[in-house]
């Protein structure tokens, strides 16, 4: 199987090009902007005229959540238009088609954890050009999966993990948010996950929902992390209004994974237990 893999130098795109190595028979093709650009239609369209691509994962995102409120039309041409692109181009060569979609399409104010069939209502620009992406996705190619993520972290690129640990070393106290509920998801054990529905007999289109099992805040996790790594700094719970951001965050970004579970057999580790393989392999480098 040839397999594009856009938006290679992210988490995700990272995290399978080290599972890659597993898959010998399969041919991946790792992409990102300096090597195709994915919101120009001449370029995709002459990329997927050239390569026999049988599959297609879109982890490439504008992720800068605050950016995207003065930048909207970054923002949609990379959550919007290339999937759409992306899409359009899958089917016309007959590739499976995978996009990577995110929590902020909801409004956060659930108490129950989201279906995938509970009503989208994104609260800013970055959740706004991600649903966007993910209907045009659909309406392009009926053959798409979507795979909504919430919390990723993982030992490539930045985000809270990596963050904490430097700010940890660097202070005695941190104030972390409490009132944002959600699950940490490791980018290795989604990556996982998308190469298992790549794999599998029954490739079946839809909309699924992809994180680690259990609940957290952000305080929480803040803790965990400290805690499984032996930095020594006191975190403080705050509420989020003591951290004005020009886009509102989701207070519940808990997600349902029984479909996804159910559909492509999959056993989903607790947050816990793969944060604390990401902090060895960290302390590793």
């Amino acid at each position: 199987m040839k397999i594009l893999i856009t938006g290679a130098y992210g988490q995700l795109g990272s995290e399978l090009k080290v599972l890659s190595k597993n898959y010998p028979g399969w041919e991946f093709v790792f992409t990102d902007v300096d090597s195709l650009d994915i919101t120009d239609e001449d370029q995709v369209k002459s990329y997927f005229a050239n390569n026999n691509f049988e599959l297609v994962i879109n982890c490439a995102a504008y992720t800068a959540v605050d950016k995207a409120e003065s930048d909207f039309e970054t923002a949609q041409k990379v959550n919007a238009l290339a999937p759409k692109l992306l899409a359009k181009y899958s089917k016309e060569v007959g590739a499976k088609y995978i996009h990577v979609s995110t929590d902020y399409v909801f409004a956060g104010d659930a108490h129950l954890p989201y279906e995938e069939i509970d009503a989208v209502a994104p609260n800013g620009a970055y959740g706004k050009t991600k649903l966007e992406g993910e209907q045009n996705c659909q309406a392009e190619n009926p053959e798409t999966v979507i795979i909504r993520t919430a919390w990723l972290y993982s030992a490539f690129g930045n985000n809270f993990v990596k963050t904490m640990l430097r700010l940890g070393k660097e202070r005695d106290e941190l104030g972390v948010v409490f009132d944002q509920v959600g699950s940490p998801t490791y980018a290795a054990d989604l990556a996982s996950a998308i190469l298992q529905v790549a794999e599998s007999e029954k490739f079946v289109p839809g909309i699924y929902h992809y994180s680690n099992e259990g609940v957290a805040s952000w305080f929480d996790f803040a803790k965990a992390i400290f805690e499984l790594s032996g930095v020594k700094c006191k975190v403080k719970p705050v509420l989020s209004e003591n951290f004005p951001t020009p886009a509102k965050r989701p207070a519940y970004s808990v997600l349902n994974k029984s479909k996804i579970r159910d559909t492509f057999d999959l056993k989903i580790p607790y947050w816990r237990d793969s944060l604390k393989i990401c902090i060895k392999q960290l302390e590793k480098e």
